[in-house]
């Protein structure tokens, strides 16, 4: 490859506004065809040795950020710089994260065989080292010997990589501390590649990685780092939430939302309902989805049975099979008593607001009565590979004011699932889920009534929201200013 095709290749890997960087237009895709995609069937073979020349960090630097990352201290790792030779950068640096509880038993030994492609310092086992502490103390080492002359440091820390071998949550989870270096103008901001070990995988199936851990996994491990050296760079939108509820309520909190005592609300929009003197907030960041109503309190249901019952599930597909076995007794399908408060429409409990691209003023939606779950959308994917939103004809898109949907749009796909009939015929793409709205901004105002709990829930994570009867809780949904950086694996 000539210089200049590197540096233009190097320009739309490492800067998100770089027009380089491609626009994701994703497509659902099955499983089962995923899986097989995975096995490598293009006949492709690839060399480990020339696999590990590419991606290998020189091991005095993989040294180093393993010492600086073990003491929390982005300095010791100095000791081992000592009397070099002149180093060279590999094409494509990486580190990996791996959840070893993902994936059945495939987790732990999907950590194994990364560890003889690529080192132990390049692999690390999320439940040992967290994200955040790559960030700040193994990016910080490179970026400490950069600063004091190491050239191979510093082309390092800016071609590397990261691959996350787990589930939407895990990919999440490490997305959100690589946003960090924004905040710090650390730049560049790593890509992220993925190997798919969760139960949905909707971001993997997104950017082209598979829905399910391939079944010829030993030699698809090796595809996977290569097309993570390879693929090319897209963007994808996330989207911050801050949930504000009357003072005094302990709640039970995913791990991905965390109290806060900054309530940065949007104070353009006057609540209909009464709203309490002091409050209690709480904020996250989500990529592919948020919802309420009963598709949120199936998940959370389903998730407490399976931690009070873990031997029930054992992989995807039991998963998937005690889901659909669950949802069957919660009222999603069948609605007994259609007086009882807790199985009406959301309409009764919900006002929503949206606001438009370019629009500082918020307007008012109605939820149509017979929606019983609101789903905001990012991606195309959901749940495990399904395309509720469609591929809507230009004619359709024009009429109601929509445009094609992105994952880089700044903007979300806001629809709604009658019941569970309606939502199963839509998973199948028999009908269409009940289209909305589309959004740069959403807010909810939750008012209690006789409704105790709502169920709300976000990429795969579920919670129940006490309500008041008196005072109302809002929920307010905007994009993140800044992009993550996805391979692609296509």
């Amino acid at each position: 490859m000539e210089g200049s095709e590197v540096q233009q290749k190097k320009n739309s890997m490492y800067k998100p506004s770089s027009p380089g960087v491609e626009s994701t237009r994703v497509a659902a895709r099955s499983s089962l065809v995923d899986s097989f995609r995975g096995c490598g069937l293009k006949g492709m073979r690839i060399v480990k040795e020339d696999l590990k020349k590419r991606i290998l960090i020189p091991e005095y630097l993989r040294l180093a950020m393993r010492d600086s990352i073990r003491f929390k201290n982005p300095n010791a790792g100095q000791e081992h710089v000592g009397d070099l030779k002149e180093e060279v950068a590999p094409e494509a640096p990486m580190v990996v994260f791996v959840n070893s509880k993902s994936g059945g038993r495939h987790g732990t030994v999907l950590k194994g065989r990364l560890q003889e492609l690529m080192g132990v310092e390049q692999v690390l086992d999320l439940s040992i080292v967290k994200p955040t502490e790559f960030v700040q103390y193994g990016l910080a080492c490179l970026e400490n010997l950069a600063a004091l002359g190491d050239n191979c440091a510093k082309e390092t820390r800016e071609k590397i990589r990261v691959v996350v071998a787990g589930g939407d949550g895990t990919v999440g989870w490490v997305l959100g501390s690589l946003a960090q270096l924004y905040k710090q103008n650390r730049f560049p901001v790593p890509p992220v590649g993925i190997i798919p070990l969760g139960t949905g995988n909707d971001l993997s199936r997104s950017f082209g990685w598979g829905g399910s851990f391939p079944f010829a996994w030993k030699s698809a491990v090796k595809r996977s780092l290569n097309k993570a050296v390879t693929g090319p760079v897209c963007r994808l939108d996330s989207w911050h939430i801050v949930v504000s509820m009357p003072a005094g309520e302990n709640m039970e909190l995913p791990h991905s939302l965390k109290y806060t005592d900054e309530c940065s609300l949007d104070q353009d929009l006057v609540v209909e309902g009464e709203w309490p003197e002091k409050s209690t907030c709480f904020e996250g960041v989500f990529y592919n989805y948020f919802s309420i109503g009963m598709d949120a309190k199936v998940a959370y249901g389903f998730h407490h049975l399976r931690n009070e019952k873990p031997y029930l599930a054992h992989g995807p597909i039991a998963n998937k099979v005690i889901y659909s076995g669950y949802s069957c007794t919660q009222g999603w399908f069948c609605t007994p008593c259609i007086s009882d408060p807790s199985l009406r429409g959301l309409k009764n409990i919900v006002r929503m607001y949206i606001r438009k691209v370019n629009c500082s003023e918020w307007e008012q939606i109605r939820v149509p009565s017979s929606v019983r779950a609101i789903v905001a959308l990012n991606l195309h994917n959901y749940g495990s590979g399904r395309d509720p939103w469609g591929n809507l004809k230009p004619e359709y898109l024009e009429k109601r004011g929509f445009v094609e949907a992105h994952a880089d749009d700044g903007l979300l796909e806001i629809f709604g699932l009658k019941q569970g009939w309606h939502a199963s015929f839509v998973m199948v793409e028999l009908i269409s889920a009940k289209h909305i709205a589309q959004a740069a901004a959403l807010r909810l105002e939750i008012r209690g009534g006789e409704w105790r709990n709502a169920y709300l829930q976000m990429d795969g994570e579920p919670w129940k929201q006490k309500m008041d009867k008196k005072y109302s809780t809002l929920v307010e949904i905007k994009r993140v200013p800044f992009q993550s950086l996805m391979i692609s694996g296509e």
